[in-house]
């Protein structure tokens, strides 16, 4: 048996994303048939669009995404149909060397469904993250699917599929902000304003904000930012130190992922501070530190990928503090689309008026 159904491809480099009719195939062992109930628009898709993340066109777009199973193939497990799910893009294997070890956030084989879905023609897609959301059923590993209850927003919940997981957790998992640090967070697009949402809720009494868009800085303000710096005119460093009674804060996230943002985030930190890189840098750019100052200032320089989560762990606990009303994840929820409005919602994105348009199916 294969699914006909409507999903939004890019066919080449640039293209407008369409919607064309796609074909998904029966789930074989390990896999699993998802009908997908909401996915995020997500600067990831748009490097997909854009060719950034690799040249094997066609595309089918969307990752960020919740769901119900519709079939699971033999062996599966993790999931049941009719179960509502969160998709991940990570999927770990439980037998590398860092499943061995226990650090399940790091697997170093982490998988993807093995069939593909095709167009009519037959022509292979490649999905976006292993996931391809823009779509009416989607085909994954079963691994990428974690059950979540039915009381929560599929809307902001399937946030914590890529963009609101990675900042969180680059504040809590990655940074291991404690009760009372300070923190500065660079950027203030959707990850880094879940990175101040993230200190928040990890205790952080100063939480400094900067990016160059004021409209950014006060919506900062509204998930936990106590200072805001715009650094169009300002010196983020010195602002930074300023706010920090001299010192420089004890944990800065550098969420743009430019060398000229890194090395404010290096020198914006306290001696034996955090810094955390979760915006993801282009491959042609590189950083140059002078290595006495590196030694001199001790402290960690780590980066965040994905967060450093585990979908097992990380999604029911955050879903929790959000029904608590401790994240605000309806926040992160600029509009709700469909899939026609795609191509329309990535406009939006580059102009940075929405932190996030969800397509709803």
């Amino acid at each position: 048996m294969v699914y006909r159904v409507q999903g939004v491809v890019v066919r080449e480099k640039n293209a407008p994303a369409t919607i064309e009719t796609v074909i998904v195939p029966d789930p074989g062992p390990g896999e699993a048939v998802v009908d997908i109930i909401t996915s995020g628009v997500c600067h990831t898709d748009l490097h997909y669009k854009q060719g950034g993340i690799s040249d094997e066109f066609p595309f089918l777009l969307g990752h960020e995404a919740t769901g119900r199973v519709a079939a699971v193939g033999e062996g599966v497990t993790e999931v049941a149909v009719g179960d509502r799910v969160i998709l991940n893009w990570r999927a770990v294997c439980g037998q590398c060397r860092a499943c061995a070890k226990g650090q399940a956030q790091y697997c170093f084989n982490t998988h993807n469904a093995t069939q593909k879905m095709t167009l009519e023609d037959g022509t292979e897609l490649s999905a976006a993250l292993g996931i391809g959301a823009f779509i009416e059923k989607t085909l994954v590993a079963a691994g990428q699917c974690t059950k979540i209850d039915e009381e929560s927003d599929a809307a902001a919940v399937g946030l914590l599929g890529c963009g609101v997981m990675a900042g969180i957790g680059a504040a809590i998992n990655t940074g291991a902000i404690a009760l009372g640090e300070s923190v500065a967070v660079i950027g203030c697009g959707g990850v880094g304003t879940a990175a101040i949402a993230g200190a928040q809720l990890a205790g952080a009494t100063t939480i400094i904000a900067v990016d160059i868009d004021d409209a950014k800085l006060e919506q900062a303000r509204s998930f936990g930012a106590t200072h805001t710096v715009n650094s169009r005119g300002t010196d983020p460093v010195a602002a930074i130190q300023e706010l920090t009674g001299g010192f420089g804060a004890d944990v800065v996230i550098d969420a743009v992922g430019r060398p000229e943002t890194y090395r404010q985030a290096f020198y914006a930190r306290d001696l034996a501070g955090r810094v955390v890189l979760v915006g993801v840098p282009t491959p042609e750019m590189t950083l140059e530190l002078p290595l006495l100052d590196v030694f001199g200032r001790g402290g960690t320089l780590k980066s965040s990928w994905y967060g450093d989560c585990l979908p097992s762990r990380d999604f029911a606990m955050l879903i929790d503090q959000y029904k608590l009303g401790r994240l605000d994840l309806d926040g992160f929820v600029t509009e709700r689309i469909g899939l026609g409005d795609v191509e329309a919602a990535f406009a939006k994105m580059a102009d940075g008026t929405v932190l996030r348009s969800v397509v709803e199916l």
